[in-house]
């Protein structure tokens, strides 16, 4: 596979730190943070420098900044546990930490070396992952056909991207429609940068323009990530996949997911969603531009209902 995004693996351990890519700096620059303890990796994430799948390494990594801690170590990871739990409350992190803190627990248990236990299952779910993601780009590329006229919303770190190289060497003329994803404007940063990476023909379009491509024509397939999924289906993505979702119902557009089969929660509805600060949707650059007195609402993730997923195409993300 010869084109791989940045965004596909946005964080690495080196000499005992952690590099995060500073996602909101993409594509003006490629910088990355260094983290080197529980409470960075929790700044990191809560402050949206890295995203989805940016955040799921993270919370991985972050164990094994941890484990010079002299003290009871058992203890000390399972209270790293919750705080990564509790970093983002959409995420269902706790379904990660608790496979990490059980190996921890075994190995305590049965008088093994605890910080060969952590390094050894982190980087056992790291490799397995890894491969996971790479075949769900093969599936993805698959699923793309020779004249399609794809929309996509938000950013799915890297795999589309890479799908669509795959696509293009095959021969296939396809082509993007991306969403702008506001506030933090995902879409126009990050998905339309590395589509272009990828040789991809992709148009930017404002967010609220997704019932006209539609109505016209203009778009015959969605593809969009997934941050959690229920037990029946249900997924929760960035804020505005549900208004796409019920327009592809209504215009007969195939929706495409990508998931992460899940049992911890029964249906969308016992999904916590997010509500960002205010600030982030009546800011730019760190200046208000909006009225004085005017409040803001900014759900960070809405829930699109699994009768309206054509198809899923799951990542099964335990060991």
């Amino acid at each position: 596979m010869a084109f791989e995004s940045p965004l596909f693996w946005p964080a690495h351990v080196k000499n005992g730190v952690l590099y995060v890519l500073d996602e909101t700096l993409v594509p003006e620059k490629l910088k990355y943070i260094r983290v080197r303890n529980v409470k960075e990796a929790v700044a990191v994430i809560r402050d949206m420098k890295t995203r989805a799948f940016g955040q799921f390494l993270v919370v991985l990594y972050a164990f094994l900044l941890e484990l010079h801690y002299k003290g009871d170590l058992l203890k000390h990871l399972e209270d790293v546990a919750g705080q990564l739990n509790n970093s983002r409350p959409t995420f269902p992190f706790a379904e990660v930490t608790k496979i990490i803190v059980g190996a921890v627990q075994k190995a305590s248990a049965n008088g093994g070396d605890v910080h060969a236990a952590v390094a050894k299952t982190v980087h056992g779910f790291l490799a397995g992952i890894r491969a996971r993601r790479l075949q769900r780009v093969q599936e993805i590329a698959e699923v793309i056909n020779d004249g399609d006229h794809i929309l996509t919303h938000c950013n799915v770190s890297g795999e589309l991207a890479m799908a669509a190289d795959i696509a293009r060497t095959q021969g296939k003329d396809i082509k993007f429609y991306a969403t702008e994803t506001r506030p933090y404007m995902q879409g126009a940063k990050l998905t339309v940068w590395e589509l272009q990476q990828a040789k991809a023909f992709v148009t930017l379009v404002p967010d609220n323009a997704v019932a006209f491509l539609m109505a016209d024509g203009l778009v015959n397939k969605v593809i969009i990530g997934s941050d959690r999924s229920a037990a029946n289906g249900d997924v929760a993505n960035k804020v505005g996949s549900y208004q796409i979702a019920v327009l592809a119902g209504e215009f007969k557009v195939p929706l495409i997911v990508l998931t992460q089969p899940s049992r911890g929660v029964a249906s969308g509805k016992d999904m916590p969603i997010e509500i960002r600060d205010e600030n982030e949707i009546l800011k730019f650059n760190g200046k208000r531009v909006f009225a004085s007195k005017v409040r803001g609402f900014y759900p960070g993730f809405d829930v699109v209902p699994h009768a309206l997923i054509t198809k899923a195409i799951a990542i099964n993300a335990g060991l």
